[in-house]
């Protein structure tokens, strides 16, 4: 009965929302585990018969199996947007989501590092190596750019503009973006590319991407992983971090510096503001740390 709708969706996420192939598997997913219930409830019902106390029991029905409040809130969203879609095409009347409240997810802060503690990561870097070379240059656009794993290991040497000091990156769903970058990233990609990376030989298919291994190949997500965390160790920094504190990092620095919110969204490449604006909570505890540390009255 659900087989029609639910190809007709796929090809509305992969056509009219550009959602990248795990993505579209992502709320594909969320879509198959309604159907599952109804047919393990017995329901016969088409979507354009679903109401809103039948969601309401199968979203109690998942938090009986242990899911967490977080898989509870993003399977709800996929559900919605999937009514969306039928409402669109004019399978459905009405969005029967509308009214569906999500659990109350606790919005966990991510880890970010002060400025000096990227200094320190960096001055941890053994330039005289080839890798070295690289990781400083990696590093550098990481941290100036706020760029995304996936973006630093796919990023093209035909998408750096050193002249206008920006670089294009393909961020989720494939959609492009145009990032400022910074003096030293721009400078120590040039340094790279100049002395290290024109002498390796460079395997077919990679030739336009910027940071390559020995084998001449790009660098893997796990790659940058470990380079982060070796570097953490080196400088000391017993903190949980990743690559994508790098990002947080970026994020939080331009925040507690006074930018627009909308600027930083528009860079960081994030679809909604509410993404976005995590960073101002994680401002605020900046803000009491600070009081706290230094002020005469928050010293109890």
């Amino acid at each position: 009965m659900w087989e029609p709708y639910k190809k007709g969706y796929k090809a509305w996420l992969m056509l009219e929302k550009s959602l990248s192939d795990h993505s579209v598997e992502a709320y594909m997913h969320d879509v198959r585990l309604l159907i599952d219930y109804l047919e393990d409830t017995q329901q016969a019902v088409a979507p354009d018969g679903v109401r809103l106390p039948l969601l309401q029991s199968f979203i109690q029905c998942i938090a009986r199996l242990g899911l967490s409040v977080a898989t509870q809130a993003r399977i709800i969203s996929g559900l919605r947007s999937f009514f969306t879609y039928c409402v669109v095409e004019q399978i459905c009347n009405q969005n029967p989501c509308e009214l569906l409240e999500s659990p109350k997810t606790q919005r966990k802060l991510p880890e970010i590092l002060a400025f000096e503690e990227i200094e320190a990561m960096i001055n941890a870097i053994d330039h005289s190596t080839a890798e070295g070379t690289r990781n400083r240059a990696i590093l550098e656009t990481m941290y100036s750019c706020g760029l995304r794993v996936s973006e630093i290991v796919n990023l093209r040497i035909s998408g750096f503009y050193p002249e206008i000091g920006f670089v294009r990156v393909v961020g989720k769903g494939d959609k492009e973006r145009l990032v400022p970058i910074g003096k030293e990233g721009i400078d120590f990609i040039q340094v790279y590319r100049s002395t290290i990376r024109l002498h390796i030989d460079i395997k077919k298919g990679e030739e336009d991407i910027v940071f390559l291994n020995r084998n001449g190949k790009r660098l893997s997500r796990v790659m940058i992983f470990y380079i982060i965390k070796a570097l953490a160790q080196k400088a000391g920094i017993r903190k949980k971090i990743s690559p994508h504190t790098f990002r947080h990092s970026f994020a939080t620095h331009l925040v507690e510096g006074g930018a627009d919110l909308r600027a930083v969204q528009e860079m960081l490449g994030h679809e909604s503001i509410t993404t976005t604006e995590i960073y101002t909570h994680i401002d605020r505890e900046y803000l009491r740390e600070t009081l706290e540390r230094f002020h005469p009255a928050f010293r109890i």
